[in-house]
């Protein structure tokens, strides 16, 4: 096996029309649109909370915390960036405070969904418990609890795991991302043959 190196996955350009998009008020705090990243096409769309961190003060793009222990975890797996695109709840980061729900509600309902009519994956993952509570509308889900298995969420079949910053700051919980990172590279192998 290659040694693993991260990089800067390809950006997804906002759609021209979703770029000004001020319903959440995300957009006052100064940070911009961020749509996906990865392969548009790829047949396993993952959900995060939202962009993080993408450059530094500079605006020199670099890959962070999330993005390398995620991509360490699909390379230990022996799955190919190819298989996947990242996108989040919020389309920005948010740097103070904002209304949660009300923002995560509008932005899954305004992207997310249209996002998903589109592109059409295969397989979605859901990583923390922000990504899994917006995406399956049940302010108790929880990934501990919902890890380890499929569900059918919006018409598609979701897994869970924990978020790629638990696993940095919980290395213990790195052999469940591990296992649920199989759990979807066995379901897609089904698929494929």
């Amino acid at each position: 096996m290659m040694p693993f190196c991260p990089e800067i996955w390809p950006e997804d350009p906002t759609p021209a029309d979703e770029l000004n998009c001020k319903e959440c008020g995300l957009y006052s705090q100064g940070t911009r649109m961020v749509w996906g990243e990865g392969n548009p096409e790829a047949p396993i769309m993952v959900i995060l909370d939202n962009p993080g961190a993408r450059e530094d003060r500079e605006g020199n793009p670099f890959v962070c915390g999330t993005r390398q222990t995620l991509q360490e975890a699909i390379h230990e797996v022996g799955m190919k960036k190819e298989s996947f695109y990242v996108t989040y709840i919020l389309k920005r980061q948010p740097l103070r405070t904002y209304k949660k729900e009300q923002a995560r509600s509008i932005c899954m309902h305004t992207h997310l969904d249209k996002q998903l009519t589109q592109q059409k994956p295969s397989l979605l993952l859901c990583l923390g418990n922000v990504a899994v509570q917006s995406f399956f509308q049940d302010p108790e889900a929880e990934v501990k609890q919902l890890r380890g298995s499929w569900h059918w969420v919006k018409g598609y079949e979701t897994a869970v795991a924990y978020h790629p910053l638990a696993i940095r700051r919980r290395p213990n919980l790195r052999t469940r991302f591990i296992e649920d990172l199989l759990l979807v590279k066995n379901k897609l192998g089904r698929r494929v043959e």
